[in-house]
């Protein structure tokens, strides 16, 4: 769980006690709480900010007068809590009245660094009591923090005034905090009072019956509780607090108007309570206390026995503690592992059995003292104290000693036996592993040497795949072969005896290593080459393939029949050029690859270089002849182009050229300059579209003239043609130059005169500027004279250009312009005054000039002369001071006026650069000039050589202060030093002294050395300072002579010091390295116990990083910890004296406090890794919540446009923002899934985490609801503005129709039939876009079903519509009808006319007998076939209209003109009734002409593509590899489907063929041969493309099935060459479990070859059944099939020969094994013979005897078991030495009971 500090209470509680306002604020709409600015939150947030400062408030008040009723009783008071607590003093004061204990005295000084250190001497108090101070430093008390301040004050009235807070109930069972007590002590005291409830701290109290029930439960004389009503709480509370501060003398720590509020503070009403609980506890305290008096005498007489009974048992314990302390500073350890162990054992026995029984004396020892104690002290005795060395402390600290002595026993027999044990496991560590990869490393490197590659892609991929995985286990093996390496580093630093062996295997596993890695990349290296060339043959057969489908394709001879058509195919060519075009990158790169395979600089050549070359040449010349063909074709579809597009483009520039004549004919050359100039633009713009077309037409031209010299058979229509466009283009280049010539001359008098106006404008200004006499009366306002004055100047050369163009302009003006009036005679006047103007700015600008100089050197001069005055006022009254302190101060002074001095040097010297350039000048101040510029130079060089005596006076004085203060700093340094020596005189005698002497003397050799260092610098000095100072030489001298005395004393007492010391000097040296690796330690320990939390990431990583370099520097000391143990050992081995047993123990704490630094490390670990996944979480949790802020800020800020353009993008922007928050989804899902993570993981924020992972998903999931509900709405808004568009648009086209339906302009009857036909073209235009206003209609209706939402907008536009088309059909109907009754007669002669003209041009066209000479010629006439029909139905219904007419007229005038109107009426019908039947008949032989021109097409493409696949069916290609061969089965099972999906188009066509009637065979009789023929070998060549197919699918197969062979057999063999490896492995196991191991795992390769069997059975059997079917390969397979047999038995004789060498090698370790046990047997009674213990006396000769006697038989029995099982075994130097060992051990053996017996005269 994480630890909440006091001073986070204040937002946790603002939190929960204000949950009723986020409630209420819960409930109010979702919309308003998106926005971030939103009233709601607003008032949140300022509402929780103003509680917030309230309870502040509060609080501050309460802690202060608490604060203050502490310190009242030391006279002290405070007035702010934040202010007067920040200098610390007053935080002393307080924690001393409270704690009763004496802090450290308070430094004086007001400074920020005297608050800091009071301010830390209060927190490391309160860390001292324990108390728990979170995220706060002094920095922050100091600097008044409100928040921290008040958390501080809190924390100390916990810790002082409520943690002891205890309440004794009926059952004590659970154990409540001081919180919880202090509520259940107001529960039990108020209980039974009516309207009182106590359950909490803060509302139970608002009424004050709380406070009023708890005074009247203890002193119900002082309130009358019964007289309060819960109505009147603030009477109720002023009572309660004026009660207890005027009858109970409590401070009144609250007002009523601070708890009768809705939540009162917590902590406040805690404090107050906790003062009322303190004082009623202490009252009753004082009654109990008149009880005891009656028991004091019964308790002396009791006590005086107990003393006795005290006296006895304390003297018995004391005199164990001392005699078992003796016996465990013991270091006589045992030099073997069973020794030590039964020590250990001993030593826990100890523990177990003998030390309980002493402990429970002891309880038993201070229960009685303090019963003792008790009893006299309540009858009022003196307390007896035990004699010195029987107090319980004496009994503790012995207890202590004892305690201590005992962990560093325990801490010496584990580390002897861990030092026993270490390095030969760790050599024999390094023995089995080099052996391993010595092994390892020579198998792989035979295998590496083999090239077995195979000889196609396939195999080269297999052989790739495999030398991969051996990569991939070579390079995993890397970190192995450092592990060996690592292991002989380990044993080289620690010295290991057969260090150089070690080495020396090292160096060869090292070098085999390097081998391997050499052999694998050459091998990588000959492997590639074999890929690529395989790759490269591949790619070039699939090239061939594609350049032979490409060649049929351009063969083709179709050039196109019109413009369309060749588009059409030159679109088609471009695509062919451009697949090969990018086909040639291709030829190119396989052309660049084979150059390496061809190269005689190649060292590995994978293939004969002649065979690449003969391959890549044939490549080139396919692609070479490929890119002829496609020329040849693009040049015959470039010509046919070019006659079309000629004829077109001309046209287009004939017509461009006519109306542009007409628009240069108009005459207006423009009334002024802004006219013409926009006439000339508009010219400008012609001409540059002319130069535009010029080129194209040009282009045109010489299209044409090289169409008529190549011969073309429209070259005379292109003559022609070029003639026309020619002479029309040349009478327009003359026209346009002629209008051009007069446009410029108009604009050029027009800019003339508006230039020469602006110009005697400018004049006049500025004449007046610079005819001005004013130069300023100071330095800034003549500075703003000399700026405006160069504006004026800068403006002035800036018109002289403009004059000078004035001149050139009437230079170009043509002469009848140039010689008039307003242009002659107006620049010479413009010339006379800019020169005069020139004039008066050059003396105005010299009068400014001189004028500010001389202000500005006044100025400068002045300023200079004050300075030096001050400067030389404090010079000459400057005393050289005789003190240090003075000097230095002065010393500062001049520090700082130096660079002063500089500054104004530079400022002296541009004074004296002006005076003397206005001095050269024709200045009127001469005189003042030279009087200034004097005094300024002669006062400031006397000023110089003053202060350059100052500063050397004061530079000589210094010197010598500096020379007196370090002789004697040094003097004093020597002197104590001395001291320090003789001081340690009286020690080194023994343990004590020589520690004792440590700590006297450490760094003092540092010391000395220092000083030797300044005594020489001292000698220089003086030197110098002699010479400098001849009249002080003799003091310096001499006070350095007195410095030499000084040293000479103290380097003789050092040497008498070091003399007299001898054997200790290196226990001095251990002790020192003792103390440094002690406060190391330390300091290391405290670094690890940091319970800094990081609250940032970089801080996290940081501590991690700082954490990580702890663990690296704890790696560092190991080695200066094992030396130091061991010296340790060295030193207090065998010594009983009390100060070697203290060593012995600080010895044992640096064991246990090293250990104890390596589990802290761990553990502190741990909690930064959490801490950094928590702060990396936060850091993801941080970006998350800025996409979800930017997400929300869109969709709430996403506005429904108003067109429909806006609405599509408005889409496509919310689609994009949908995608960005789809990429987003991502990391959002990230960070939740990285929470939860955390949360299963239990980390220590698992809290904040979880709730952080909800949020986020929480919004992430609202605002994809949000998103998806915007978009539909923007969806809708698209339909309304879509709709609404649609609306427009039509409203607009009814609005354009109605202008011409209102057109009345028909009185005139010369074209009334025209207007007559364009009314009734206009009308039907009107009956066909009826169907544009029912759509639109439509459209409305459903998208008020859709969305009823939409109804009263779409409602408002369809009934627009609707009447303005209402309204449009009558004016429409209204005007035919005027149009019909003016002019009838005429309107129906000039009908019937027009459409006698068009019946006689139709009769025309359809008596034509083209029908067509190709299919798109005869779509063409079919499409204009279709025009007539159309017109036909058109004048069809003008007939009928013809007929009504004739009725109308006949019917209003009779006579001669009726029967003229019914002949031409009948006329017309009859002429048109007879071209209906020869219109249909022309359009049945168009259709005709078109079926057998399209059956004639058909049947080519169809022969054509059956000739496109015959390469493909005909192929002998059947792949090389199992891949090829698979991809040729696919191709060619494509085909077939092609072929069967094609047969149905072949059966159309010869069905066709039946079919075609006798009509259409005589349109074309004469092809009829023609294309039976083409039938017929239709038909031969589709029947013999299904048999290739068919044929090439069946050796397909059969290759696929050999190939398929060859695949299964690679692999085995493959697979059988992996395991011939392991087979032929000759590592060797190094004991007997690594033999069972590699046994065990040899049987499992044995299984596995067992079950390979059937694989290889496979194989036969597939092998034997296409040698069966007689397959083309059979020889091959039958050998291939020999070889995996062949290799199959081969590892089976492999895999016995492994298995016996194996059994061997586990028999060999099981034999190494026992000689082992012995060996270690062996050294264990090697250390009982070789003890030079003799024993003190009989007895201990006795017992010391008897387990030598018996390891002496045991021994005797074990060298003849040994010696005959090894006999029959083994005879090697292993064997004897252990032989040799077992006779000396007998040696000693009888030495030694020698040795005994003459000891101790036996």
């Amino acid at each position: 769980m994480s630890t909440i500090s006091p001073t986070d209470f204040d937002s946790l509680e603002i939190q929960q006690q204000y949950n009723d306002i986020n409630n209420r604020w819960d409930l109010a709409a979702e919309t308003d709480w998106d926005n971030e600015n939103s009233s709601a939150r607003l008032f949140e947030r300022s509402r929780i900010k103003a509680l917030a400062d309230e309870r502040e408030a509060v609080q501050k008040k309460t802690f202060t007068k608490w604060v203050n009723s502490h310190l009242g009783r030391v006279t002290c008071r405070i007035g702010d809590l934040y202010t007067d607590l920040r200098d610390g003093r007053m935080l002393i004061r307080l924690l001393e009245v409270l704690s009763g204990e004496q802090l450290p005295k308070p430094t004086k000084g007001r400074m920020r660094i005297h608050c800091l250190e009071n301010v830390d001497k209060a927190l490391q108090f309160l860390k001292e009591q324990k108390v728990h101070l979170e995220n706060m430093g002094s920095h922050d008390i100091v600097d008044g923090n409100h928040r921290l301040t008040l958390g501080l004050i809190w924390t100390i009235i916990l810790r002082f005034q409520i943690q002891d807070i205890s309440v004794e109930t009926e059952d004590n069972k659970e154990k409540k905090s001081a919180k919880e007590a202090l509520l259940l002590w107001c529960q039990m005291k108020t209980a039974g009072y009516p309207n009182v409830n106590v359950h909490n701290f803060t509302t139970s109290w608002r009424d004050g019956l709380a406070f009023n029930a708890i005074v009247h439960k203890h002193r119900p004389d002082v309130i009358e509780f019964d007289s309060l009503k819960r109505s009147n709480a603030h009477y109720n509370l002023q009572n309660a607090f004026n009660t207890a501060e005027n009858k109970l003398g409590l401070t009144k720590l609250l007002d009523p108007e601070d708890v009768n509020v809705d939540q009162p503070d917590e902590k406040s009403i805690i404090t107050y309570v906790a003062t009322y609980y303190h004082y009623f506890s202490k009252m009753k305290a004082l009654a109990v206390e008149g009880k005891r008096v009656g028991k004091v005498l019964d308790y002396a007489i009791e006590a005086d026995q107990l003393v006795g009974n005290y006296e006895s048992l304390a003297s018995e314990l004391l005199q164990w503690i001392e005699q078992t302390i003796l016996t465990l500073n013991d270091r006589q350890l045992a030099n073997s592992l069973s020794a030590v162990q039964n020590q250990l054992q001993a030593f826990n026995t100890y523990r177990t059995v003998e030390k309980p029984p002493k402990f429970t004396e002891k309880g038993n020892l201070e229960v009685l003292l303090f019963t003792i104690q008790s009893k006299m002290r309540a009858n009022n005795q003196k307390v007896y104290m035990p004699r010195e060395g029987k107090l319980i402390s004496d009994i503790n600290k012995a207890w202590e000693r004892l305690e201590k002595a005992e962990h560093e026993r325990e801490l010496a027999l584990r580390n002897e036996l861990i030092r026993q044990e270490k390095l030969e496991m760790l050599a024999a560590r390094f023995d089995r592993k080099a052996a391993m990869r010595e092994t390892w490393l020579s198998e792989n490197q035979r295998l590496v040497s083999q090239d077995n590659f195979g000889v196609d892609l396939g195999a080269v991929d297999a052989a790739t795949r495999k030398h991969e995985a051996i990569e991939t286990d070579i390079g995993a093996y890397g970190e192995r072969v450092a592990a060996v390496e690592a292991v002989a580093r380990e044993l080289e630093v620690e010295n290991y005896h057969d260090v150089r062996r070690v080495l020396a295997r090292r160096d060869n596993v090292l070098r085999l290593w390097e081998y391997l890695k050499e052999l694998l990349a050459a091998r990588r290296e000959r492997l590639n080459a074999h890929r690529d060339l395989q790759r490269l043959l591949q790619e070039m057969r699939s090239i061939m393939d594609w350049m032979g489908e490409m060649k049929g394709r351009l063969q083709s001879q179709d050039s196109g029949k019109h413009l369309h058509d060749v588009e059409d195919l030159l679109q088609t060519h471009n695509l062919v050029e451009a697949d090969i075009s990018a086909q040639a990158e291709g030829v190119r790169g396989v052309q660049g690859a084979a150059q390496r395979f061809t190269s005689d600089q190649q060292v590995y050549k994978p293939c004969e270089p002649a065979l690449v070359g003969e391959k890549v040449s044939l490549l080139g010349r396919a692609y070479e002849e490929l890119g002829q063909l496609a020329g040849e074709r693009r040049g015959r579809l470039a010509d046919s182009r070019r006659l079309w597009q000629f004829l077109w483009e001309l046209g287009e520039e004939a017509a461009w050229i006519r109306e542009q004549e007409q628009i240069l004919a108009g005459g207006d050359c423009g009334r002024d300059l802004t006219s013409a100039l926009h006439l000339l633009s508009k010219h400008e713009a012609f001409r540059d579209e002319m130069a535009a077309r010029y080129g194209p037409l040009g282009n045109s031209i010489a299209a044409g003239q090289t169409l008529v010299e190549e011969g073309h058979i429209g070259a005379p229509e292109c003559t022609e043609r070029i003639r026309d466009v020619r002479a029309q283009w040349a009478h327009l280049e003359e026209t346009s130059q002629l209008r051009e010539q007069q446009l410029k001359e108009a604009v050029a008098l027009h800019q003339f005169q508006t230039d020469a106006n602006d110009m005697e404008a400018w004049i006049l200004e500025t004449l007046r500027q610079v005819s001005s006499q004013e130069v300023g009366h100071d330095e800034f306002s003549t500075q703003t004279l000399a700026r405006k004055q160069r504006e004026v100047e800068e403006e002035i050369q800036s018109h002289r250009t403009l004059i000078d163009s004035l001149h050139e302009q009437a230079l170009s003006l043509p002469p009848v312009h140039a010689n008039s009036p307003q242009v002659k005679g107006r620049l010479p006047a413009i010339e006379q005054r800019y020169h005069e103007l020139e004039a008066l700015s050059a003396s105005r600008r010299q009068a400014l000039e001189g004028a500010l100089a001389l202000y500005r050197m006044y100025s400068e001069a002045g300023a200079c002369q004050l300075w030096v005055g001050e400067k030389e006022q404090w010079l000459d009254g400057m005393q050289i001071p005789t003190k240090l302190e003075d000097l230095e101060v002065v010393q500062q002074r001049f520090e700082t006026l130096e660079p002063e001095m500089n500054n104004l040097g530079t400022r002296i010297s541009d004074v004296n650069q002006v005076a003397q350039q206005l001095l050269g000048s024709d200045n009127r101040s001469k005189e003042q000039i030279h009087q200034t510029q004097d005094q300024l130079n002669n006062r400031w060089k006397e000023f110089q050589r003053l202060a350059d005596q100052r500063k050397q006076a004061l530079e000589s004085a210094l010197n010598i202060q500096n020379y007196h203060l370090e002789c004697n700093e040094i003097q004093s340094w020597m002197r104590e030093k001395t001291k320090v020596i003789e001081s340690t005189e009286s020690l080194g005698n023994d343990l004590a002294g020589v520690m004792a002497l440590q700590r006297k003397l450490t760094g003092m050799e540092r010391d000395l050395e220092a000083i030797q260092g300044k005594l020489d610098d001292l000698k220089k000095e003086a030197d110098k300072l002699a010479e400098e100072h001849p009249d002080q030489a003799e003091e310096i001298h001499a006070h350095l002579g007195e410095i030499q005395e000084v040293w000479q004393e103290l380097n003789a007492t050092m040497k008498r010091r070091e003399e007299s010391l001898g054997e200790a000097s290196k226990l001095q040296g251990f002790l020192r390295d003792l103390d440094d690796f002690q406060s190391w330690l330390s300091r290391t320990q405290t670094a690890v116990a940091s319970e800094d939390i990081p609250t940032s990431l970089p801080e996290a990583e940081c501590l991690l990083t700082q954490h990580e370099s702890i663990k690296n520097e704890v790696d560092n000391y190991k080695e200066d910890y094992e030396k130091m143990r061991a010296v340790g050992d060295e030193v207090t081995q065998g010594q009983t004296d009390a100060q070697y047993m203290f060593l012995a123990q600080r010895l044992q704490a640096l064991d246990t406090g090293w250990h104890e630094l390596r589990r802290m490390w761990e553990n502190r670990h741990s909690l930064l890794a959490q801490a950094f996944d928590f702060q990396s979480f936060l850091r993801d949790v941080k970006q998350a919540e800025g996409f979800l802020n930017s997400q929300e800020y869109v969709l709430s800020h996403t506005e429904m446009p108003s067109s429909l353009q806006g609405a599509e993008e408005a889409i496509k922007k919310h689609e994009d923002f949908l995608t960005t928050m789809e990429a987003s989804e991502e990391k959002i899902t990230g960070v939740v899934e990285a929470g939860r993570r955390l949360v299963n993981d239990l980390n220590a924020n698992s809290d904040k985490i979880q709730e952080k992972a909800n949020s986020i998903q929480e919004r992430h999931q609202k605002n994809r609801e949000a998103a998806n509900e915007l978009l539909s709405k923007l969806k809708d808004n698209r339909e309304l503005q879509h709709f609404l568009q649609d609306g427009q648009e039509l409203t607009l086209w009814i609005n354009e129709k109605m202008l011409t339906a209102q057109d009345m302009s028909y009185d005139e009857a010369r074209n009334l039939h025209s207007k007559w036909q364009k009314h009734q073209a206009f009308m039907a235009e009107l009956a066909s876009n009826k169907d544009w206003l029912d759509k639109i209609d439509k459209e409305g209706q459903a998208l008020v079903t859709e969305k009823p939402e939409l109804q009263p907008v779409v409602q408002q536009t369809l009934e627009g519509l609707q009447s303005q088309w209402e309204e449009l059909e009558n004016t429409t109907r209204t005007k035919a009808q005027c149009l019909f009754d003016a002019n009838r007669a005429e309107l129906f002669t000039q009908s019937c006319s027009a459409l006698d003209v068009w019946l006689k041009n139709l009769s025309g066209q359809l008596q034509s007998d083209d029908f067509g000479k190709d299919l798109t010629s005869v779509n063409i006439l079919l499409k204009k076939h279709q025009m007539l029909e159309h017109q036909m139905e058109v004048r069809e219904k003008e007939v009928q209209s013809l007929q009504s007419q004739a009725l109308a007229l006949s019917q209003e005038d009779a006579g001669g003109a009726v029967v003229e109107v019914d002949g031409q009426q009948r006329r017309v019908t009859d002429s048109f009734s007879q071209l209906q039947d020869p219109l249909n008949q022309r359009r049945q032989q168009l259709l005709a002409s078109k079926e057998a021109h399209q059956f004639n097409r058909d049947l080519e493409d169809e022969i054509l593509w059956v000739k496109e696949r015959m390469p493909l069916a005909t192929s002998t290609d059947h792949g090389k590899d199992l891949s090829s061969v698979q991809l040729l089965i696919k191709k060619n099972q494509t085909l077939q489907k092609e072929i069967q999906g094609h047969q149905p188009r072949i059966d159309d066509i010869q069905t066709h063929r039946r079919g075609m009637s006798p009509g259409q065979e005589e349109v074309d009789g004469e092809r009829q041969s023609a294309l039976e023929g083409r039938l017929a070998e239709l038909r031969d060549s589709w029947a013999q493309l299904i048999a290739e197919t068919d044929e090439r699918h069946a050796r397909l197969v059969e290759a696929n099935r050999a190939q398929q062979f060859y695949t299964d057999a690679a692999e085995a063999e493959a697979w059988m060459g992996e395991q011939e490896l392991h087979m032929m492995s000759e590592e060797k196991a190094k004991d007997e479990q690594s033999a069972l191991v590699m046994v065990k795992k040899h049987q499992t390769l044995e299984q596995a070859l067992e079950d390979y069997a059937q694989t290889i059975h496979q194989l036969a059997n597939s092998s034997r059944t296409m040698m069966t079917s007689e397959h083309p390969e059979s020889e091959r397979i039958n050998l291939r099939q020999a070889q995996v047999d062949k290799l199959y038995a081969g590892l089976k004789d492999l895999a016995e020969e492994r298995r016996g060498r194996l059994q061997e090698r586990l028999r060999l370790t099981q034999l190494k094994r026992e000689v082992d046990d012995l060996e270690q047997w062996i050294a264990e009674r090697e250390v009982v013979a070789g003890s030079h213990e003799l024993g003190q006396d009989y007895e201990h000769v006795t017992v010391s005897g008897f387990p030598f006697t018996s390891s002496y038989f045991q021994l005797l029995s074990n060298t003849h078991t040994h010696t005959l099982s090894n006999t029959h075994t083994l005879s090697n130097t292993h064997t004897l030495s252990n032989t040799h060992t077992l006779i000396e051990l007998l040696n000693i053996h009888q030495y030694t009971s020698v040795a005994l017996r003459r000891k101790h005269n036996i």
